[in-house]
């Protein structure tokens, strides 16, 4: 993947692993973007969290995490608690790229990417976060038939090169401590894919087609 000009990018996740997982390679192969990532959740893990910042450090980046709620339930929060917790960890400023969850999620299923992909959206078309272009992330399992992988049909898909795939790879299984026969580590996609959006609106209709 060639290098972009320097950007300013926040990447907006529910969970600490989701910024490697879906966009971790995008982040290796773009260093001289200035990356900001919002974890809503896990902060007073005390072993997540730590992780998370240790990821972000060798990633060069940036961050702040909440606690949004990440019981196994996966309870259903309101679209307004969701907006609120990202509202108050993204810095109020305005971002070339904001990178996120897909509506649909990026497997089956998990109730808290789908809610904040809806609520980045919602927010970026009410007009509360400010951003030239929105990417969501575009993966699909097959409705759980495999691991979740690269939507082909997304509009933007990059192979990762191998040393980069690497990298991503000893992210989620050193510096996070995944097992290398986990979900995390089996699903860690060697190319990433996302739908890219340079109108609220449209990317407003992302979510009026999941419902």
């Amino acid at each position: 993947m060639a290098q972009i000009p320097s950007k300013s990018v926040a990447l907006i996740v529910a969970h600490p692993d989701d910024e490697t997982l879906w966009a971790g390679g995008t982040i290796l192969c773009q260093p001289n973007w200035r990356w900001f990532v919002v974890c809503l959740s896990r902060r007073e893990d005390p072993v997540r969290a730590p992780r998370f910042f240790e990821v972000l450090h060798q990633l060069h980046a940036e961050g702040k995490m909440g606690n949004m709620d990440d019981s196994p339930e996966q309870i259903p929060q309101t679209d307004l608690a969701v907006e609120q917790t990202i509202l108050e960890l993204l810095p109020e400023r305005h971002f070339d790229l904001i990178i996120t969850h897909s509506p649909k999620g990026e497997y089956t299923r998990h109730i808290r990417h789908e809610e904040t992909g809806k609520a980045v959206i919602s927010l970026w078309h009410a007009g509360k976060i400010s951003a030239d272009a929105l990417w969501l992330f575009a993966y699909e399992d097959g409705d759980k038939a495999y691991f979740p992988r690269p939507d082909g049909y997304a509009d933007f898909y990059h192979t990762l090169s191998k040393p980069i795939w690497i990298k991503k790879y000893e992210l989620i299984t050193e510096t996070y401590g995944f097992d290398e026969n986990s979900f995390e580590a089996l699903t860690t996609p060697k190319a990433e894919s996302f739908w890219q959006f340079y109108h609220p609106a449209d990317a407003f209709n992302h979510i009026i087609h999941r419902e």
